[in-house]
């Protein structure tokens, strides 16, 4: 976990989960598991003194930290906190109990706004009625292509204050895409060595979807080998529309 974070949706990350496994095409280029591998190789310790995870451990394998999970109650100022930047909480090798251990310590903060990503949505769908959802947070799932269209549907049936897309790395255009019950949109390319570029009509196909249906819309990046390489503008604007709290 990090008190900033440079996601530009986000303001800091907490990683109670950290490792995961390849899912789809969209996993193919990893930044977590990039990052931990540059983390090992520098030999950095698995535990900074606060007891929050640096790295996952053994490779890139799932594992859980109890010690990470009072992490936000310290925190003294409000902030939106990207969950599991490093892995996936729905991760079939994340216990239920402590899917719930980490709800508790959100609903426990109100004070705070929390942004939960899976790829796993059909776990997801299963498990959210076994889960008490609080106002705070926000889930979403990964879109990166029409392959994808699936994880929308099952997002659609969980519980939660806010429902959210994340369309990055954005690998193909998602036309006739459906944003019922949808309360935001971040899209993106992707970046790093072996970037797979992104297409400007995929970009403006998904900003359009959202403006037709009033869809806060976020465009993160173009990509390319860095971040931030060709920059944020989409036809001459940036985009940085947020969900409000009665966003659905």
């Amino acid at each position: 976990m990090a008190d900033k974070s440079s996601i530009e949706w986000t303001e800091a990350t907490w990683n109670p989960v950290t490792g995961c496994d390849r899912v789809s095409v969209g996993c193919d280029n990893c930044y977590a598991l990039t990052l931990a591998k540059r983390l090992k190789a520098m030999g950095a310790e698995k535990y900074q003194n606060d007891g929050n995870p640096k790295t996952s451990g053994p490779g890139f394998g799932v594992t859980i930290h109890p010690a990470a999970l009072d992490q936000p109650r310290r925190w003294r100022n409000p902030r939106v906190v990207f969950v599991n930047s490093m892995s996936d909480l729905f991760h079939a090798k994340v216990p239920i109990g402590f899917v719930r251990d980490v709800f508790d310590v959100m609903r426990e903060t109100p004070q705070h706004t929390y942004q939960v990503l899976t790829k796993r949505s059909l776990r997801l769908s299963r498990v959210a009625q076994k889960l008490d959802w609080p106002d705070n947070v926000w889930m979403g799932v990964s879109v990166e292509n029409s392959d994808a269209l699936e994880r929308v549907n099952h997002l659609r049936e969980v519980p939660a204050a806010v429902r959210f897309l994340s369309c990055e790395p954005l690998l193909g255009p998602l036309d006739g895409i459906n944003l019922d019950g949808i309360g935001w949109v971040i899209a993106g390319g992707e970046s790093g060595p072996n970037y797979r570029p992104m297409e400007l009509s995929w970009a403006r196909g998904i900003r359009d979807a959202c403006r037709d249906t009033e869809v806060p819309f976020f465009f993160k990046q173009w990509g390319g080998r860095t971040p931030k390489a060709l920059g944020r503008e989409l036809d001459g604007q940036i985009w940085d529309e947020m969900p409000t709290a009665d966003s659905a």
